[in-house]
């Protein structure tokens, strides 16, 4: 098909129909023992995974594939049934088949093609498709090797409006491909990336042997800097190999190009440093950056090959966001929906997923004000990330999500409507798109789909959140956030059950979900966080979620999201009683307890069982949501063996894993490049970029739910269900929820530097809020420090942050300060010195809105965490 495919003029509409093998002339079999090439060529397991531009949706009536085609369109390829991921050899022969009718009547053209530029055609059979079904075939020689080839129905060109229908598409044909082994590289497996100083250091070797054997750790010289015996671990149920591990933890010298020797086999070399991670802070928050929509991506921030023209701003042949339709049939006004992140690989934007994404960055920023290791948030200030807004006082991790934020507040439903302060539940392309496609080319027309209960929480937890957290920075839009969520939880309230629905499927994702008290949970805990106020203190604690285990051994997810709230209500300050707060905060170390125990049985050390059914679409970000638990662990009781756990648990995500690759692109001597993304479709069109550093794939998916992976992994263990092509979208696609993932964590371990030691508390603090003034518009506060140490302090400084607009107005016996949230309080001449035993004391008064006004989390002397009394 040529370029001009991503062109579509709308006219009056056409249909086509593909029928069954029973009609028009006979025709010869292929032999038998041909393989076919084709996936669901008979569409008995309904749409999947054929697609169409151009066309309306995709159906299948009587066991056969149809759609409407609209009439006037200028060329055959201007509409389109399709699919990807057709294995080509060169040189070998095919024969192409299928059944096809068209009412009125219309020439049809089947197209073996490359799917991207400059769209070489290998075959093609013409037809004249009537209202009778007529079947076509035609054998031929392939010309070049292609494991992702494109068959194309053209079906556009028509003056008058078609109905098309498929039926048995079959291509049979070309030897049958040898057994895919792929390339795991040396049989010692090592995070690739390195480890940190202090923190833990394992490797998992692949052997035959089941006795002990000795290793060496040499530097990139090749000296022996240490050395040890391995210990057997028998077979490995998620990778069904015998393995043995190894602990090198004691090593602690920094060092660069280190490797590992075992059983003859050298691993990948890796580093050991206390600057490991801070840049991959940067390029894990980088991707929300490269995958907005509706706005020009700017080179000269992350890379002249990612610039690109805005998306989906009714600049043709896009049709636009601004002015979007629903769905016929879901409601009769439009919305300007535009800005936010395209969701995945596709260029679809979805509120459930957007909704933990947004979660997770907003986390990150939050976590600054609550953890010791974060340092108070400097690494996530103003103009530290590649985001356009830099520069502006705001803290970049809070620009970048606010162009989600913006998003999903558009997608509510307008007051005055049916369903008013709902939330629409997506909105994408009306038909799928092929691969690769820049948004700016995107000709498909844009839907808005129904209204969910479901995706309304989703707005209400994180508009709230934005309340307490923009506060300092823009008050009017954390006012808008905030009634913006109460609106919503309202609404949801009096919507409990509407649910999106599973069929939903066409262009985009379904999202599907039935059960949303985890979202009512969520909801209720971050807006009783934001405003304190009483009425969702009810509905939290009456939840069944607030006293049950929240945390599943595989990991919380988009649809999971009862632990999100837990989580926030574990480390945020609130007004929960001292007993509930330390229940919460038991059951997330209790969780992480259970986590510890499953990565001490994995003997590739992650916290995930080893079954099939944990490696599923997406299981990456679960693994490390598991390791955020870990990590919230640490910095709510300094233990460094969670802190330990979390570290060693991105191992896995960095090669120590079967196929010893890393699934972030950028990071790891032999790293994935090629995952699932129409934006960055480099394997099929090499004009076009890779993901950007930073990008995580979905990782190993036991249930192949793609064409190409069902093929090419029939049979594959659990661990080894994963392959770094393009063409499978259900094992390396890119998502932002999973990229959300892996910045919560990367800023964690940055924050780590070397793991060291935890430094002893030294000081202890009482803060003493002494009640509101001039209508609950003002308050008094008093700080008094304690030093628990053995030695004087000389001169301190006292850093704490509000959780939402709360503003030191004066201060006394102290120099106080404040930017943004963080409160910071110098001492004055005459009380510089705090002798052991001692105390000092300073007050302020403040102004607030009146939201929630909770005691701070975290209060640092001289950078040192306090004792909170």
């Amino acid at each position: 098909m040529t370029p001009h495919r991503r062109r579509l003029l709308l006219a009056a509409a056409t249909t086509l129909a593909l029928t069954g093998a029973g009609a028009g002339a006979a025709y010869a079999d292929p032999p038998p023992d041909a393989p076919e090439q084709i996936e669901n060529g008979d569409f008995s397991a309904g749409v999947s995974p054929w697609f169409s531009y151009g066309t309306d949706a995709l159906t299948v009536t009587d066991g056969r594939l149809c759609t409407t085609v609209p009439g006037g369109l200028a060329n055959p390829w201007d509409a389109g049934i399709g699919q990807d991921g057709v294995p080509l050899i060169a040189g070998a022969e095919y024969t192409l088949g299928f059944d096809i009718s068209a009412t009125p009547g219309t020439a049809v053209k089947a197209v073996l093609q490359l799917g991207s530029a400059p769209y070489t055609t290998y075959a093609a059979v013409d037809a004249a498709a009537t209202g009778t079904a007529q079947r076509f075939e035609q054998t031929f020689t392939v010309p070049d090797d292609n494991p992702g080839a494109q068959l194309i129905f053209q079906v556009g060109g028509s003056a008058a409006a078609q109905t098309v229908c498929l039926d048995d598409v079959s291509l049979r044909g070309g030897e049958p491909p040898e057994p895919y082994v792929p390339d795991t590289g040396p049989r010692v497996r090592v995070n690739q990336v390195g480890y940190l100083p202090g923190g833990p250091k394992n490797a998992t070797v692949v052997t035959e042997a089941t006795q002990p054997l000795p290793w060496q750790l040499r530097s990139a010289a090749g000296a022996v800097l240490a050395s040890g015996t391995t210990t057997a671990r028998g077979v490995d149920e998620a990778s069904g190999q015998n393995v043995q591990t190894l602990d090198f933890s004691s090593y602690r010298t920094p060092g660069s190009g280190l490797t590992l020797t075992v059983d003859g086999e050298t691993s990948h070399p890796f580093d050991i440093s206390g600057t490991l991670y801070n840049q991959l802070r940067s390029d894990s928050l980088q991707f929300f950056y490269a995958q907005r929509s509706g706005i020009a991506i700017d080179g000269d921030l992350i890379g002249d090959e990612y610039a690109r023209p805005a998306g989906h701003l009714d600049v043709a042949p896009n049709q636009g966001d601004t002015n979007v339709p629903c769905q016929p049939g879901v409601c009769d006004y439009s919305l300007d929906v535009r800005g936010g992140w395209y969701d995945a690989g596709d260029h679809g934007k979805y509120v459930v997923n957007g909704g933990i994404a947004t979660y997770q960055l907003l986390n990150t920023f939050e976590r600054t004000k609550t953890a010791a290791t974060a340092a108070g948030g400097a690494a996530l200030a103003d103009s530290t990330l590649r985001v356009p807004e830099r520069g502006n006082a705001v803290p970049d991790i809070l620009d970048e999500a606010r162009w989600e934020l913006e998003f999903l507040l558009r997608m509510q439903v307008p007051a005055g409507k049916p369903l008013a302060g709902m939330v629409h539940h997506k909105i994408h392309d009306r038909n799928w798109t092929g691969l690769p496609l820049a948004p700016e080319d995107d000709p498909q027309p844009r839907e808005l789909h129904a209204p969910s209960t479901a995706a309304t929480l989703n707005l209400a937890a994180t508009a709230a959140q934005c309340a307490r957290l923009y506060a300092p920075y823009d008050a009017a839009f954390a006012a808008r956030c905030g009634t913006a969520a109460k609106t919503a939880y309202s609404a949801a309230k009096a919507h409990p059950a509407v649910y999106a629905s599973p069929t939903d499927g066409t262009g985009g994702g379904a999202y599907d979900d039935s059960n949303v008290t985890d979202e009512f949970y969520w909801a209720a805990a971050e807006l009783y966080l934001t405003t304190g106020a009483q009425t969702y203190l009810t509905d939290l604690t009456a939840s069944p979620h607030h006293t049950a285990d929240v945390f599943d051994s595989r990991g919380f997810g988009w649809q999971s999201v009862a632990a999100l709230g837990r989580l926030d209500l574990a480390t945020v300050p609130n007004g929960l009683p001292t007993a509930d707060v330390t229940r919460i905060r038991a059951s997330v170390t209790t969780a992480a307890d259970a986590y510890l125990v499953e990565l001490r049985r994995q003997a590739y050390g992650l916290p995930m069982p080893g079954d099939a059914n944990s490696y599923f679409w997406g299981g990456n970000s679960n693994v490390i949501n598991n390791a955020v638990v870990l990590a919230t662990a640490f910095d709510l009781t300094r233990d460094v063996k969670y802190r330990d756990g979390a570290v060693q648990a991105m191992d896995y995500i960095f090669g120590r894993n079967a196929l010893n690759i890393s699934y972030v692109t950028g990071w790891g001597e032999h790293a994935a490049q090629n995952q699932h993304s129409r934006i960055f479709g480099h394997q099929l069109d090499p004009s076009m970029p890779r993901p950007p550093a930073g990008s995580i794939a979905g990782g190993p998916n036991a249930a192949l739910q793609d064409p190409f992976v069902a093929k090419l992994l029939a049979g594959c263990e659990p661990m080894f269900c994963y392959v770094d092509d393009i063409n499978s979208y259900s094992t390396n696609e890119v998502a932002i929820n999973w990229n959300s993932a892996l910045a919560w964590i990367s800023s964690f371990l940055a924050d780590q530097g070397d793991s060291g030691a935890v430094p002893a508390t030294t000081c202890s603090v009482r803060y003493d809020n002494y009640g509101t003034w001039q209508g609950g518009t003002g308050f008094t506060a008093q700080l008094t420090i304690k030093n628990t140490g053995t030695t004087a302090v000389n001169g301190w400084s006292v850093r704490f942050a509000f959780t939402g607009d709360q503003r030191v107005r004066e201060a006394w016996l102290a120099k106080v300060t404040q930017a943004g949230a963080t409160v910071t309080a110098k001492n004055e001449s005459h009380n510089a010195k705090i002798a052991p035993g001692g105390t000092v004391t300073f007050g302020f008064n403040a102004t607030t809105s009146g939201g929630a006004n909770p005691n701070p989390g975290l209060v640092t002397v001289n950078g040192g965490a306090c004792s909170l009394g």
